[in-house]
C-alpha cells in the first residue's frame, strides 16, 4: 500500500477544501457552525465576545449558544467552527488546567497553557479534513509574568500566534477585522486607549456590522433580548459583561442610531 506523507496530505487539498484522495465522504453530514468572535485589548485589559447563533446551513438551529468560556480564573477561550468539536476542546482544557494546578499546586504556565490548546487542536485535524469538524479559537489570558492580558489565534493546525490590539475570526470577521483597523488606525481613540464603557460600544457595534452582512452571524434581537456574549480579562480575572449592561448600551447608543 502507498504511503502518503501527512503534508502532502494537506498539500493534496483542492481549492474547495475537500481531498482528492479516495476517503469516505461526509458531504451528506449538515453539521451546526456559523458565529463571529472577536477579541480586543483596551486600557484595562482585553474583551472577548461572540454572537449567539449557531446555524446549520442556511437554518438557524439556536440563537442562545454560548461560544465565549472561561476555562480558569485568568483565561477565555471564545469558538469559531463546528459546536460539537468546539465544546469538547473547551472542556478538555478547562480539565487540563485543572489537573494542573491541583496535582502540581501552582498554574500553569502561559506556554504550557498555548501548547495545550495547539495540541487539542492538532487531534482535531482528522474531523477539520473532512469538512465537518474544523474549530478555529480565540484565547486570551492574563500573563502574570509580563502583567498584561494577551490575546492569541490559532489556525486549523493548531499554529498559535499572538495579536497586539484585535483579532476576530468565524464567518463574519472579514467585514469587521479592516473595520477594527480603520478604527485603530485613523477613527480617533485607538482601542488600547478605550476605558470599558467604550470598549464595549465598539465591540456591539462590530458584532451588530457582523450580522448585518453575514446571516451566520446573529444581531440583537429587542423582541427576545438576546444579547452576545461578552467577557473581560484584566489582572483581578475574568468578569462578564451582565445582561442589563448590555441593555443600557443598546439603549444608549445603538437602538437609537
Amino acid at each position: 500500500m502507498e504511503q502518503v506523507d501527512f503534508l502532502d496530505l494537506i498539500r493534496s487539498k483542492n481549492h474547495e477544501g475537500r481531498s482528492q484522495l479516495q476517503v469516505p465522504s461526509t458531504s451528506h453530514i449538515e453539521t451546526t457552525e456559523g458565529t463571529t468572535i472577536l477579541a480586543l485589548r483596551y486600557k484595562g485589559g482585553v474583551m472577548v465576545a461572540g454572537d449567539r447563533r449557531a446555524t446549520m446551513g442556511n437554518v438557524v438551529v439556536y440563537d442562545r449558544a454560548d461560544k465565549v468560556l472561561a476555562v480558569d480564573d485568568s483565561s477565555v477561550l471564545a469558538l469559531a467552527g463546528s459546536p460539537a468539536n468546539a465544546y469538547e476542546i473547551a472542556r478538555t482544557l478547562e480539565i487540563s488546567f485543572q489537573h494542573h494546578r491541583r496535582s502540581q499546586l501552582h498554574e500553569m504556565s502561559l506556554d504550557g497553557k498555548l501548547r495545550t490548546l495547539s495540541r487539542l487542536l492538532r487531534e482535531n485535524i482528522p474531523m477539520a479534513l473532512q469538512g465537518i469538524g474544523a474549530v478555529i479559537p480565540i484565547f486570551a489570558t492574563f500573563d502574570n509574568q509580563s502583567e498584561a492580558s494577551k490575546i492569541y489565534f490559532y489556525d486549523v493546525l493548531g499554529a498559535q500566534f499572538e495579536s497586539v490590539d484585535f483579532c476576530t475570526t468565524g464567518s463574519g470577521s472579514p467585514t469587521i477585522r479592516g473595520a477594527l483597523y480603520y478604527h485603530n488606525r485613523w477613527g480617533g481613540q485607538p482601542t488600547p486607549e478605550m476605558e470599558e464603557p467604550e470598549a464595549i460600544g465598539l465591540t456591539l457595534r462590530m458584532l451588530e456590522t457582523a450580522a448585518e452582512y453575514d446571516t451566520a452571524t446573529g444581531g440583537h434581537k429587542p423582541t427576545t433580548d438576546v444579547f452576545p456574549q461578552v467577557l473581560c480579562v484584566t489582572q483581578t480575572g475574568v468578569s462578564t459583561i451582565s445582561e442589563s449592561e448590555l441593555e443600557s448600551h443598546y439603549q444608549n447608543h445603538l437602538r437609537q442610531q
